[in-house]
């Protein structure tokens, strides 16, 4: 019987999808972006004290070799032959830190990972100046505790440090960068420490440690970052794009322990053989492309015009708007950023970023804490039954409001009940609340854009909930435009790998860039009738401010009522209601 002949495609390439629970391998066709095959294995996220998130470098790094021979596994069971894989990208979590003995390629401390948050910061970290901060630990969820004491010892070291930090990097002073991480590991990690004075010790994100480890490791290793992750770490000079020798000294980091810093689509270095893990099947395929996970995605939905941006649904969102060659530093409270630099000679554009603290993670709440639905899925069939809030909003400052109020103040409120008020309509005023913030931070980005957002273009897996995608598009009054492949961050990858100078495979230019298909969603309401919700919306935004105080009186901490789960306000509420409606009849 002759063998099966293998299938004939066009040029392939890999994208490692590296996540803070998972790692994926997915290779594409260069020539029609068609997702071949992929292959997942989920990681750990270890709390060894209330507010420290880390993770082990080294099952991150077994993740990665996991998923690309499961994933080589598969394409050969297709028929499909590996060697036409022709380069490897890389998408990463961002600010997690990483510092390890160049001689052995050991950890010398887990990967300090960005607190449990999709946020950028705390409030406090980013609170415009004149406004309150709150206490330190005042909302745990989002502050990485490990490192707060580190960002209040520095901050006053140099008075107005914030713009000394914000006018060289887009970002503020905060516990959620990498440069705050690293220094709380030289101050407290022995290990690190003597690594350091005796010049074993490198630091990266977790892009730096992958493609070191991946290209040799202690055998040579290519010790490098791209733009986009050095933008994230503040240490990097986003306007000179290098790393700023000010900055260093005031973090106290010595510059030796860097990666260098590359564009995002160049040949970084060659794949090589993992003998202790017995993996070695792309040995020789050259990395080539690099990008931050939310940078990624922007290039993946081809966001490559000034004003386009994109929006990315998970437990939070997060935006992210092409600002062209300019650096637009906002007014609004949101970020600063390298969108990416897609070659060596190639132009680096930027980006504005902001991010909705609280999006499926709503969903999730009413799901484990109030019980009205049993998995996520469900929250599009009970908003489907209704088709309104009926006048009901929901305001989710489980930790205060981010962007573009960053008020500490505020906490959650559901107002707006009637004794018609029932669980599907706080279904739909949830999904409502997503789309309510994301128009805010859009707000925020026209104006310090001055470019009127055309359209919005849309992933994440909240994007699957049709009426969502519809709310949306209606209460931005533009459309929303969703791909019909959702793996855009591993997409963006890829894109810029497959593109890199000697390799060649992949062309970004215009005309070759529409073999991804869309799903458009148009407004489906006036004008004035999406004005009326949002406004509303902020009235009801209002209402949620004030909530927190710290005074405190004989008869007991008033701050108690305000942090009592929302879920009591909810039903106490609905108890004196049916409770009135019985003493009328």
């Amino acid at each position: 019987m002759a063998a099966s002949k293998k299938a004939v495609l066009g040029p392939l390439v890999g994208a490692v999808d590296q996540g803070t629970s998972s790692t994926r391998f997915l290779v594409f066709n260069s020539k029609t972006a068609e997702l071949l095959s992929h292959h997942q294995v989920e990681i750990k996220q270890e709390f060894p004290r209330e507010g420290w998130v880390e993770q082990d470098p080294k099952e991150i790094l077994h993740s990665v070799y996991e998923c690309i021979e499961k994933t080589c596994e598969k394409l050969g069971q297709l028929n499909i032959d590996i060697s036409n894989i022709k380069a490897i990208g890389v998408s990463n979590q961002r600010e997690t830190t990483v510092v390890w003995d160049k001689l052995t390629g050991e950890p010398l401390y887990n990967a300090v990972a960005a607190p449990v948050s999709p946020g950028p910061s705390d409030p406090a970290a980013v609170v415009p100046s004149g406004s309150s901060v709150p206490a330190a630990g005042a909302s745990s969820v989002w502050l990485d505790l490990r490192t707060q004491s580190t960002v209040e010892s520095l901050s006053k070291r140099i008075p107005g440090n914030n713009n000394f930090v914000k006018s060289k990097t887009g970002l503020p002073l905060s516990t959620y960068f990498s440069a705050v991480k690293l220094r709380w590991l030289l101050d407290n990690v022995r290990k690190v420490q003597k690594a350091v004075e005796e010049d074993r010790a490198l630091f990266g994100t977790i892009d730096s440690w992958l493609i070191w480890s991946l290209t040799g490791g202690a055998s040579g290793g290519v010790h490098c970052t791209d733009v986009t992750n050095a933008s994230r770490t503040m240490l990097f000079n986003i306007h000179s794009l290098e790393w700023d020798k000010e900055l260093c000294e005031f973090f106290e980091i010595p510059m030796k322990i860097l990666p260098n810093v590359r564009s995002s689509s160049e040949i970084y270095g060659l794949m090589k053989i993992s003998h202790s893990l017995k993996a070695g099947a792309l040995e020789g395929v050259p990395i080539s492309g690099c990008l931050g996970d939310q940078s990624a995605a922007l290039v993946g939905q081809m966001c490559f015009q000034d004003g386009q941006a994109k929006n990315t649904y998970g437990t939070g969102c997060f935006l992210l708007c092409n600002t062209g060659r300019k650096c637009v530093f906002s007014e609004h409270g949101l970020l600063t950023t390298v969108a990416y630099k897609l070659g060596r000679d190639k132009p680096v554009y930027y980006a504005l970023e902001g991010s909705v603290a609280i999006a499926g993670a709503v969903i999730r709440w009413l799901r484990d804490n109030l019980g009205i639905i049993k998995t996520s899925e469900e929250i599009e069939k009970l908003a489907k039954e209704v088709g309104t809030s009926y006048g009901c909003y929901f305001v989710p400052a489980f930790s205060g409001l981010y962007a573009p109020y960053w008020e500490p103040s505020a906490r959650g409120i559901i107002c707006g009940l009637t004794q018609f008020t029932n669980k599907c309509h706080i279904a739909f005023a949830a999904l409502e609340a997503v789309c309510f913030q994301t128009r805010e931070i859009l707000d925020a980005m026209n104006r310090d854009c001055g470019i009127p957002l055309s359209h919005l273009q849309v992933d994440g897996g909240m994007t699957n909930n049709k009426i969502l995608m519809q709310l949306q598009a209606d209460i931005l009054y533009i459309p929303v435009v969703k791909p019909s492949m959702p793996e855009t961050t591993a997409l963006g990858a890829a894109m810029a790998a497959g593109a890199a100078e000697g390799v060649g495979v992949w062309s970004l230019e215009p005309e070759d860039l529409s073999a991804v298909t869309m799903e458009r969603f148009e407004p489906q309401i006036n004008a004035e009738e999406s004005e009326i919700r949002y406004s509303t919306w902020k009235k009801a935004v209002m209402k949620s401010m004030g909530w927190v105080t710290t005074q405190s009186s004989e008869s007991g901490d008033p701050s108690i009522f305000c942090s009592l789960p929302l879920g009591f306000f909810i039903v106490s509420s609905m108890v004196m209601l049916i409770g009135a409606r019985y003493l009328s009849d």
